[in-house]
């Protein structure tokens, strides 16, 4: 009986116990396809209520156009393309240039901030600052470090910016005169809040994140003119701590409101316990006034300047977090270890000790006291190994070659 037939036999009757044998190999119970997989059953010994675990959309609605309105739009441009002789001109001519900041503007104001909330969904942004809630930033946020002379280290979507970079307060702007929901202009003054923080960074408190930065009722989106409830402090990632995330909360007031209980006074400005600060705590006690729009992150990860910056301004010593690998597991030697190079596989139950002498002693006996190591060949492949083993061939191409477990031949 072919193993198909098989398949629908055992398919029909799921409830009985199939013994076969296939290759060689005895097949028992249900094959492939019918018997759950490990996903499924630790899915149906987990369940979880769907109302429970349901994310909230806390951010702006958006209106959009209708599909025909749009789609008259998107024929009109079409039709005025075509109808442009130059344009066909040029492109038949490989002489047609595009506007690449035109491009980026269009892709911002299109599907740009929807992209922006799936990366964040993967950095695992909205989890570690709102639990279940999520929202689709309405209002792009301009970000840029200013590092001298014109250059600017630009915040992305999570890209990499060192502490070094961004040691000053970095320059924001966003449209503050627009209306989220409909993208046109506001009637009347508007006022956001900005706010960085660092759920990353806390020493003391696992689930509490470090607040860098604080500006509320900034008015029609003037960043300069709002009221600074805590100064801008750097990032700083310790040593051995791998990437951090940096995390730019715009949100839109109702109106002015008196956010005072968060200002930081300025001899707390290194306090890091003071500067303890919980996203999901701030936006449930001010959600009737504040709706969030905006966002930006980026990641870092520790570099040389963070010394002086522990001594000088934190006021602490710098710390360093180091692994400790456990050793590799090595099973009782065999007498006959079967598909392995015996020359490695004994090397791994020697002392490492005696190793290293020998690798050393086998070093030094290739340099000269005056004229140092010997030159390696032009053409290392191209002169022959006579009579010796096969795997004493393969360790000496390597050793020739630079290759294998030590580079420094």
């Amino acid at each position: 009986m072919s193993f198909s037939n098989l398949l629908m036999k055992s398919t029909a009757n799921q409830g009985v116990l199939l013994t076969v044998t296939r290759q060689g190999h005895v097949l028992r119970g249900k094959p492939p396809g019918v018997a759950r997989t490990l996903e499924q059953r630790l899915r149906e010994e987990t369940v979880a209520d769907a109302e429970v675990s349901a994310r909230i959309n806390i951010g702006f609605p958006q209106l959009k156009e209708s599909r025909s309105a749009q789609l008259k739009t998107r024929l009109e441009h079409l039709k005025a393309q075509r109808a442009n002789k130059q344009l066909e001109q040029l492109a038949r001519n490989n002489k047609l240039l595009i506007d690449l900041e035109k491009v980026q503007q269009i892709y911002v104001k299109t599907t740009g901030q929807h992209d922006l909330r799936l990366l964040a969904d993967h950095y695992g942004v909205f989890e570690h600052l709102f639990g279940s809630a999520y929202f689709v930033p309405r209002v792009p946020i301009s970000i840029n470090y200013q590092l001298g002379e014109g250059l600017l280290s630009p915040v992305y979507n999570g890209n990499v910016i060192k502490p070094a970079e961004a040691v000053k307060a970095p320059e924001v702007s966003f449209d503050g005169k627009v209306d989220p929901i409909t993208g046109k202009a506001a009637s009347g003054d508007t006022y956001w809040t900005l706010v960085a923080t660092n759920p990353d960074a806390h020493y003391s408190q696992k689930a509490a994140e470090c607040l860098h930065w604080f500006i509320a009722n900034i008015p029609n989106g003037q960043v300069k003119e709002g009221q600074v409830l805590a100064e801008y402090l750097p990032p700083f990632p310790p040593r051995g701590v791998g990437y951090q995330r940096m995390v730019f909360v715009l949100y839109k007031q109702e109106s002015r409101l008196d956010l005072s209980s968060y200002q930081l006074a300025e001899q707390d400005y290194a306090n890091l316990e003071k500067r303890s600060f919980s996203t999901l705590d701030f936006y449930r006690q001010n959600q009737d006034q504040l709706t969030p729009a905006g966002l930006a992150f980026y990641q870092t990860n520790w570099d040389e300047s963070l010394t002086q910056f522990y001594h000088n301004i934190l006021k602490l010593k710098e710390p360093v977090y180091e692994y400790d690998f456990p050793k590799a597991y090595l099973s009782d030697q065999k007498f006959f270890p079967l598909k392995q190079p015996f020359n490695l596989y004994m090397d791994k139950h020697r002392d490492q000790k005696v190793l290293n002498k020998e690798y050393l002693e086998r070093k030094l006996a290739q340099t000269h006291p005056f004229e140092g190591p010997e030159q390696p060949l032009r053409y290392p492949n191209a002169h022959p190994i006579r009579d010796v083993p096969s795997w004493l061939r393969t360790e000496i191409r390597k050793r020739r070659l630079g290759q294998g477990r030590v580079q420094d031949y």
